[in-house]
């Protein structure tokens, strides 16, 4: 649906449906381990990030609580692909 979509909170690299779910993917890329694997560089405060944006995206797009969320991390290390389907469940913003 889209790619790279920016708001003051952060940026979500793809968003798209897949089934009933409106998936908000984080895309993270690794020539190799040596600063820990792509999934490793989705911690706490990128997860919280993505989940800000993605409720200003919902807000945005009239969407509120109506459609269900999934939050997928695709890995790239090298030339390897992993698709991580609901790789974290929803972060609430505190205050």
């Amino acid at each position: 649906m889209e790619r790279n979509f920016r708001s003051r909170q952060g940026e979500i690299d793809l968003i798209a449906r897949h089934g009933e779910y409106l998936v908000f993917c984080e895309v993270k890329y690794r020539r190799n381990n040596d600063k820990g694997t792509p999934q490793d560089a989705v911690g706490y405060a990128k997860q919280r990030r993505i989940c800000k944006v993605a409720d200003y995206y919902r807000v945005l797009h009239g969407l509120g609580n109506s459609v269900s969320v999934r939050y997928d991390v695709i890995a790239i290390q090298d030339d390897q692909i992993e698709w991580i389907p609901n790789a974290f469940p929803h972060v609430y913003a505190k205050g």
